[in-house]
This record gives structure tokens, C-alpha cells and sequence, in this order.
């Protein structure tokens, strides 16, 4: 008994040597493709950290970051998590209905103020007198069509639609929630997908007066990679990849794209973005402070501008066909007083979309 004992404590003392050894020389992962976002180096040693303690604290971080098969043990943990415990999310993160979606609860009443103060400032700045049309609507998360039928806490959504509109007495207000259901997303993703946009598209443009656009102006082609959301990292469980879609036609085909920051041209769909890190970024090369879509068949007098978030990327692809140039802004990344040296605000049609994502969480 006493040589298994000893033979059991030398074991362990070779596995905390080598798990030792492990994190000081061994590969270090520089970002992880499942959550999205870098993983922590090894810190430097020093004596101020070492007194201080900084250094333990970032060492700490360090190895919870670089341990060994560390998705395995975080999808261990989530499946412990729903299966055994019978907890009904993760980190926020829940599975119904086949989605994966987060808890957005409470509503931040603030959070959409700070957003409206935002767009009041670009109206007073460029908009007041400018013979522009400006519209307004807010994308719902996956969470108004899953959360409440469901037993999760939801947001108050009809409270927030209805802040907007009062806080934005100058546009007219656009509500897409009949467009859509939670079909519309993606099953790892917070995104909505482009083929199933078209309703949005056509209750927008007919809003703004244009001509909308139809499922037989396109092609639906499935794109060679399988798509894996945000999600999928977040939650660690065994979800499924998910095909991903894009809608083209030669309309799309002849568009370009210019990035201002970038000073470069792109077009509509980027299709080196589909082996990043966010393959939604295929859309309008990802999140991006401003962009022109550039349309060579569309009414040289006619303009679009676009205050949105990601969102975004997908469905302006589907908006180009009457305007000439469809410019999109993201204040999230962008000054607002910077903004006339870009953007030529007269006589544009000018639509607000963001997302009930970005507005409950400070992000404007």
C-alpha cells in the first residue's frame, strides 16, 4: 500500500512537472479561433512584478489561456454545466431551439439615451437642413423571438422601440420585427442571414420610396466553408457548423466598395475574409468606421446613407439598386464631427440602424 502511495504522489508531482514545463516552454496559442480574441502571453519576469504581485496575476491568466486541450476542458465544463447540473446556460450563453443566443436582460435605459444623443448630434450637425429623409429602425437580437417562449429573461423590447422613436422625433420609424422570426439567424451567430433578408429589405426601401428587391433579382450561392458563429466558441458545446449563404447578381457584381480608412477599393462580398476569424465578415469586409458602395447602374442623384452597426453589412448589399452611392457609417469607430469631411449629406435618403445589441450595452 505504502509503494502505491508513493508511486501515486511521485505521478503526480512528474504531471504538475510536466504541465509546468508545458506552460514556460512548450507552443503558445496566440488567439483563439473559437472565442474570438487573444489569449494571454507569458508575462515578463521582473522584480518590480514579482513584488507587486502583477506578475502572478498575469501568470494566472497566462495558464488558464495556454493549458493543455484547453477547449476540450471548457467544453467538458459546459456540458457538466447543462447535462449534469441541469443549469440553463452557460455564461449567459443558452440553447433553444437548436440557437445559441445570450441572455440580454435588463433593459439600460441609459445606454439607449447615450445612443440618441449620438444620432440627435449628427442631425443637429449635418441633417437639420439638409432636404434629407431620414428613417430609423432597430434590428432585434435573436432573443426577441427566443427568449421569453422559451423561460429566459428577456428584454423589454417594446419599451426600447418605442424610447427611440421618441427620441428621434425627426425620422420616421421603420419596424422591421414582422419581417422577421428566429429563422432569420444564424444558429451559432448573433447575425441575421442574407437570404432571408429580402422582406427587410422590401419593407425599407418601400418606406423610403425606392425600388425593392426581388428573390428572383438573385442567386443564392452557398459558400465553400461551413460557418461557425460566435457562439459556437462562447458556448462550448457541440454545435453543428451551419452553411452560409451570399445573395449575387450582376448588380452586385459590378458595385465596388471603397474603404476610407483602407484608401483602397473591395468588393461587395470579400471573400478572403471567409477564412478569418469571423467568416461574417465576408459582408462589406467586416465592421469598418466608413465605406461607399459605389453603384455604376444607379440614379446619379440619388444617395443612401446608412448609420449602422454590423448588421448592417449584410443587408446594404440588398439597398443599392436605385441609389447611385450607398454610404455606411459607424459612429461606434468614427467621430461625428469628422464626418463632413466624407460624407455629403444633402438631399440623401439617411437611415438609422442599429441594433438592440448595441444600443442595451453602451456601445454608441
Amino acid at each position: 500500500m505504502k509503494k502505491i502511495r508513493n508511486f501515486g504522489f511521485l505521478s503526480l508531482i512528474l504531471l504538475w512537472l510536466a504541465l509546468v514545463g508545458f506552460l514556460w516552454f512548450g507552443p503558445k496559442q496566440q488567439d483563439s479561433l473559437a472565442e474570438r480574441r487573444p489569449l494571454t502571453q507569458l508575462p515578463e519576469i521582473s522584480g518590480e512584478t514579482l513584488l507587486d504581485g502583477g506578475f502572478m496575476t498575469k501568470f494566472e491568466k497566462y495558464t488558464l489561456d495556454q493549458f493543455p486541450m484547453r477547449d476540450r476542458f471548457r467544453q467538458l465544463k459546459s456540458l457538466t454545466h447543462y447535462y449534469v447540473f441541469g443549469q440553463r446556460d452557460n455564461n449567459k450563453i443558452y440553447i433553444a431551439d437548436g440557437h445559441a443566443a445570450q441572455i440580454e436582460y435588463p433593459l439600460d435605459e441609459d445606454s439607449v439615451n447615450r445612443a440618441i444623443k449620438q444620432f440627435q448630434r449628427v442631425y443637429d450637425r449635418y441633417l437639420k437642413d439638409s432636404g434629407s429623409q431620414i428613417y430609423a429602425t432597430v434590428v432585434p437580437d435573436k432573443g426577441y423571438y427566443l427568449a421569453e417562449e422559451n423561460g429566459y429573461l428577456a428584454l423589454d423590447y417594446g419599451k426600447m422601440f418605442a424610447q427611440v422613436q421618441a427620441g428621434m422625433p425627426w425620422a420616421e420609424y421603420v419596424d422591421i420585427t414582422d419581417c422577421l422570426g428566429i429563422g432569420n439567424y444564424y444558429f451559432t451567430d448573433t447575425h441575421w442571414r442574407q437570404e432571408a433578408l429580402l422582406p427587410v429589405a422590401k419593407k425599407l426601401s418601400q418606406a423610403m420610396g425606392v425600388t425593392y428587391p426581388r428573390p428572383d433579382d438573385f442567386t443564392i450561392t452557398q459558400l465553400e466553408r461551413p460557418f461557425y458563429g460566435v457562439y459556437y466558441g462562447q458556448a462550448a458545446l457541440p454545435m453543428k457548423a451551419e452553411p452560409m449563404y451570399i445573395l449575387e447578381n450582376d448588380l452586385l457584381d459590378s458595385c465596388t466598395v471603397y474603404n476610407y480608412t483602407e484608401n483602397k477599393y473591395a468588393p461587395v462580398y470579400n471573400m478572403e475574409k471567409l477564412y478569418g476569424k469571423d467568416q461574417y465578415e465576408v459582408f462589406l469586409s467586416g465592421s469598418q468606421s466608413l465605406l461607399q458602395i459605389e453603384n455604376p447602374s444607379g440614379n446619379p442623384d440619388k444617395k443612401l446613407i446608412v448609420f449602422r452597426d454590423s448588421f448592417g453589412s449584410s443587408l446594404a448589399p440588398l439597398l443599392v439598386q436605385d441609389y447611385a452611392r450607398v454610404t455606411l457609417v459607424d459612429i461606434r469607430y468614427i467621430s461625428v464631427e469628422v464626418l463632413g469631411q466624407f460624407v455629403d449629406f444633402q438631399n440623401a435618403d439617411v437611415l438609422f440602424m442599429y441594433s438592440s445589441l448595441v444600443l442595451n450595452n453602451n456601445l454608441i
